[in-house]
């Protein structure tokens, strides 16, 4: 039996919305939305028993009933990559991109509130990973991306039959676009960033590591932060794990050294975080100077005893080539991690601690950095 979905929540003012009426972003505040669910700590949880997709952690998840999106995403390897430290092979996702986890999720949303067309904005891998479940799901999309961002994920997205729209300007234009678009009636906006439907389709990352370490996490996670979305639904994971019994790890998060606010903001004890200049960087998916959820972001590492790293690009570019020297061809972004802890991190930041880290999406999307 198909039940409603779980409502929306504001967490800034309590607002909440029923997500068949509501608008893509507290009418309040303007924010990102929550989602009114917690999952009963004494569902059985048996991955092993469900299918080979994220979908066999359906009782942990928030759309109950049977699914009729998925590309048999997730189940992703763990492989060792360092004395202590794993990393999660989330680029052998069906769009090569950790993002499938959450857009599997929004599009099953979507499909069962059976709008005219689902819109989202993307600097790549949400875009592509959106138009392929929309394929999937037989329904219309339309991505919009920021200039410059690269032809093979733009082409990527026309491959599944999404209209793309190339916006002048940064990554904040493109979403702006994207949120008016959103307001017409009949449209359903997939963003991996406002919707927490998306949370809880990453938040399978951590599930999937504790199955894969036989009921237990490494003492930390190693997650790159632009956004935010691997990073909190890591956290919720954490959180509902915890309530099983799981002891909790520190959550790590790298941000690349050009576009850092969240960094500066933890450094300098605060609760939220200023806005920065979108400068350069080769760690372009992280890239983000004003990220939404900032203030959930920072105390999620804070409550987990965890802490921010930053990296340059001359060490993502060195991490690049030695996760490739590894057999393990990865985007510039999806190094950052490597690069913050790998043997060519400055000093000990795991502290000596078990660590997995996700590489999150595919070289073959970008190329080898210059």
């Amino acid at each position: 039996m198909t039940h409603a979905p779980p409502g929306y929540v504001c967490s800034e003012d309590g607002t909440r919305a029923d997500v068949r009426t509501a608008p893509w972003g507290c009418p309040v505040c303007g924010g990102p939305w929550d989602l009114d669910f917690t999952p009963d700590p004494a569902a059985v949880l048996d991955p092993a028993g469900g299918p080979n997709s994220l979908w066999r952690y359906g009782s942990v998840l928030p759309l109950s009933g049977a699914f009729g999106v998925s590309l048999a995403e997730g189940h992703t390897p763990l492989v060792p990559l360092a004395e202590r430290i794993h990393a999660k092979l989330d680029f052998l996702m069906p769009t090569l991109s950790f993002k499938d986890r959450g857009a599997v999720m929004l599009v099953e949303l979507a499909r069962r509130l059976a709008p005219a067309r689902v819109v989202a904005d993307s600097s790549g891998n949400a875009g592509t990973s959106v138009a392929a479940y929309c394929a999937r799901a037989g329904l219309e999309c339309e991505v919009f991306v920021p200039e410059g961002t690269s032809e093979k994920k733009t082409a990527q997205m026309r491959a599944h039959g999404a209209a793309v729209r190339v916006v002048l300007g940064g990554r904040e234009a493109a979403a702006q676009a994207a949120r008016t678009t959103a307001d017409a009636p009949g449209v359903f906006y997939a963003s991996h960033v406002f919707n927490p439907y998306f949370l809880h389709g990453t938040k399978t990352y951590v599930y999937e590591v504790w199955e894969e370490l036989g009921g237990r996490l490494p003492e930390a996670l190693v997650v790159p932060v632009g956004n935010g979305t691997l990073l909190l639904g890591a956290a919720l994971a954490v959180e509902e794990l915890a309530r099983r019994g799981v002891r909790p790890p520190a959550l790590i998060a790298v941000q690349a050294e050009a576009v850092a606010p969240l960094a500066q903001a933890f450094a300098a004890g605060a609760e939220d975080a200023d806005p920065v200049e979108q400068r350069p960087t080769l760690a372009e998916g992280i890239a983000i100077p004003a990220p939404p959820r900032a203030r959930q972001i920072l105390a999620a590492v804070r409550k987990s005893g965890g802490t921010f790293l930053t990296v340059p690009d001359s060490l993502l570019r060195e991490a690049q080539r030695d996760l490739a020297g590894r057999g393990l061809f990865v985007e510039p972004t999806a190094a950052a991690c490597w690069a913050a802890v790998g043997p060519s991190a400055p000093g000990d930041p795991l502290q000596g601690r078990t660590a997995v880290l996700p590489l999150c999406g595919a070289g073959a999307k970008t190329g080898l950095a210059p």
